[in-house]
């Protein structure tokens, strides 16, 4: 286990992040320019349909201001600093890999959002948090990097309330071998992909019930073809986060989505009582 985990670090390295970043930002104005997270945008949602995704995702969950939440896997923190924003939610992310973190931490700090969004650097295996301490948690394009989906999503429930709700937006597997590298793994030794049904199962053998489950693969594909008959994305884009190659990995995803050797999944659980 700890191979893997160590081999994902890996992928997400990102060594020397957030001098890229505020480099990258220069293009906004100076250091002490206030930004929005819709300004951040285009380098900070590292899932397929960007910002549109994390809308709907929060929608479907019923986020509101009074609830506090979780997002797991957060990555640089976009989907976190948006649902502050937007929803008026307390909101806490956690990543594996440090340098994110740090990323996120600074991200937040330009945002103005110290107060509201925070960032903690921990495995989704083993979250650093009581039980019952989330309204709500959201999983967007994580899941495919563990093995132990079961650990994960018994994980999730314990820290989530007794009737609180799970949202993920993830890929999921359609049972031809993926063509690599792709945006969260550059071979197949990190990643773990699940179809839809199996993660539908894992997830209520997990403790959870089936509130929302659409197939969005559609959808990914028309946004893919979109971005690509609009040409090379302004800057700063998710390039910065991801390096130079990161046109390769979007481009290898997208093509697996028409191939139809990968799917996405839209999902929204309830957790069901622990003594049930």
């Amino acid at each position: 286990m700890n191979d893997i985990l160590d081999g994902v670090r890996d992928h997400y390295r990102a060594t020397g992040l957030t001098g890229r970043l505020k480099a990258a930002l220069a293009a906004f104005g100076p250091e002490d320019q206030r930004l929005t997270p819709q300004q951040l945008a285009s380098l900070d949602q590292f899932h397929t349909r960007g910002l549109a995704a994390t809308a709907e995702l929060a929608r479907l969950a019923g986020i509101t201001a009074d609830m506090s939440v979780l997002d797991v896997g957060s990555g640089v923190g976009g989907p976190a600093r948006f649902l502050a924003a937007t929803c008026g939610c307390r909101v806490t992310g956690v990543d594996l890999s440090e340098p994110f973190v740090d990323a996120a931490r600074y991200l937040t700090e330009r945002t103005g959002q110290g107060g509201q969004v925070s960032f903690e650097t921990a495995s989704a295996l083993e979250l650093p948090f009581g039980d019952g301490r989330f309204d709500a948690v959201l999983l967007q394009h994580v899941a495919m990097n563990i093995a132990d989906r079961a650990q994960l999503y018994r994980e999730i429930r314990r820290v989530l309330k007794s009737g609180g709700r799970f949202a993920t937006f993830d890929v999921v597997g359609q049972g031809a071998e993926p063509h690599y590298p792709v945006p969260w793994a550059r071979t197949p030794a990190t990643s773990f992909l699940l179809t839809a049904a199996a993660t539908c199962e894992a997830t209520e053998t997990a403790g959870f019930r089936t509130l929302a489950w659409q197939d969005d693969t559609e959808t990914a594909k028309a946004w893919f073809s979109q971005m690509r008959a609009s040409g090379p994305p302004p800057a700063p884009n998710l390039g910065v986060v991801m390096g130079p190659e990161f046109g390769q990995l979007a481009a290898n995803l997208g093509r697996n989505l028409m191939e139809g050797r990968l799917g996405i999944l839209t999902a929204v659980f309830e957790a069901a009582s622990i003594d049930t």
